[in-house]
């Protein structure tokens, strides 16, 4: 694709903007005359449905391989963003049958296959083609969780390095603690609902009594079952199914069967953020662990889509950065992570020993940053202009009128570079987004306990529970 990209990566010149590319796609199909429809619609198990419509280049333009790395970039995103497990699409029947070939148990996407399968939809991924009538209506769900003060409640957070916890009475945080952990590969259930309940006690012990808990994680829930969590990765499949799975009515149990909700942090960043802000149409990012996504709606509703976007692809060159997960190339968690950090401080300079955990590299580059050491500056400012030209990807598939911004990434000066440097890009490249869209971070006192807040916020008390 004849692409221009004006603000290149400092460190990463090669980026391959996926906003960019599709928009120099859809020139290209507007530019033949003869751009077909298509749509795509990803039905769950419940019944609801998410559809997208885009034009392709006709068959006959000699451009297959463009249109199916297009079509096969917007599926993957889609799938991450809003889930499903039948993938219908209409108007290329050819392009359908390469796409189910490549999302099997034995083809390029086999990782996706599985999560969207079994492992988070309890029946196996099915992409087909068919037509345009058969295409069902859109039927989104949202729902009004969360924003509930009343009471005594327990918030907490669990993270790939630490798990959070807060007492909150009437919406006031009496206690916060965030405790050091390492969950991703430890295989012993026991250790992982042992430290939860942990958290949960030390909360307790400063309120007067626990009228509900409310939590957020990495990872798909649906009703409070857990379904794929990477922070449970090193734990073996009949283990998860044993004492993963439903972990969570296992402690709601343990605490007297009070009203008990978890959903994804990404989820819970949104909410945090929105209530914080008294703004809705709020999409909010932290860059972590990994990169954890959440959205809240213009109406202030969480919805039931994932949102995984760390691994929703953002850089469509071929020899991108491998996700060491699902091993696609190109995804979020290699451009707003630790990960991304760690990645780009050998290209800056830095000469950090093997195996140093990524956590312990980040605390490296924020020192160097305090220091004012330009190989530092330097890697900020490559992940700021990742993000502009990321924002504008985003805003395709999002109504968005906040970004909000948090994680140990956004942390010290480094993330007013990252923000400064997301704006230019806005600015040069999409000036109609870089007035509707508002960058922001939270404040101190919402980076302290807004997270706890709004996930204890979540259960409702009472009878309507």
């Amino acid at each position: 694709m004849d692409i221009e990209v004006k603000i290149k990566p400092e460190l990463d010149p090669g980026f391959v903007p996926a906003a960019l590319w599709n928009r120099a796609y859809q020139k290209r199909a507007d530019a033949s005359g003869q751009a077909e429809a298509v749509a795509l619609a990803l039905v769950r198990p419940d019944g609801t449905c998410s559809v997208f419509h885009t034009r392709i280049l006709p068959p006959s333009a000699g451009h297959e391989a463009e249109t199916l790395r297009y079509l096969e970039r917007i599926l993957k995103f889609l799938l991450w963003q809003r889930g499903g497990c039948t993938v219908l699409v209409a108007g290329c029947d050819p392009m359908a049958n390469q796409l189910a070939a490549i999302y099997a148990a034995g083809g390029q996407r086999a990782f996706d296959y599985a999560f969207f399968g079994e492992k988070t939809y309890l029946q196996p991924l099915e992409i087909k083609s068919c037509p345009f009538e058969e295409i069902p209506a859109a039927n989104e769900t949202a729902m009004a969780l969360g924003r509930h003060l009343d009471g005594c409640r327990i918030g907490f957070d669990l993270g790939g390095s630490d798990r959070k916890c807060a007492a909150v009475i009437d919406g006031e945080v009496v206690f916060t603690e965030e405790v050091e952990w390492n969950p991703y590969f430890e295989s012993d259930p026991t250790y992982h609902i042992e430290g939860i309940n942990d958290s949960l006690q030390r909360a307790a012990s400063y309120l007067p009594r626990v009228d509900a808990i409310g939590g957020s994680s990495a990872g798909v829930y649906v009703n409070n079952e857990v379904r794929v969590a990477s922070l449970f990765r090193g734990v073996s499949p009949a283990d998860f199914e044993r004492k993963v799975r439903r972990i969570f009515f296992d402690l709601k149990e343990r605490w007297g069967n009070i009203p008990f909700e978890v959903v994804n942090d990404g989820e819970v960043t949104a909410l945090a953020g929105s209530m914080s802000m008294n703004e809705n149409a709020v999409l909010g990012l932290a860059m972590g662990t990994s990169e954890a996504v959440g959205y809240v709606t213009p109406e202030g509703n969480i919805t039931p889509m994932l949102n995984e976007l760390a691994f929703a692809p953002v850089d469509y060159r071929e020899d991108a950065p491998a996700d060491e997960w699902s091993g696609d190339v190109g995804c979020g968690v290699q451009y707003f992570s630790q990960q991304a950090v760690a990645r780009l401080a050998e290209g800056a300079g830095f000469g950090f020993p093997d195996g140093m955990p990524f956590p312990e590299q980040l605390v490296k580059v924020q020192a160097a940053m305090a220091d004012g050491d330009a190989r530092a500056a330097a890697i900020y400012s490559t992940i700021g202009t990742y993000l502009g030209y990321t924002i504008a990807h985003y805003a395709d598939f999002y109504e968005i009128r906040k970004l909000l911004l948090l994680g140990r990434v956004m942390s010290g000066e480094g993330g007013a570079i990252i923000i400064n440097k997301a704006n230019e890009v806005l600015a040069a490249e999409f000036p109609e987004l870089g007035g509707q869209i508002e960058i922001t971070t939270p404040s101190e006192k919402d980076k302290r306990h807004g997270q706890a807040v709004a996930a204890a916020s979540l259960p409702l008390i009472g009878e309507e529970s």
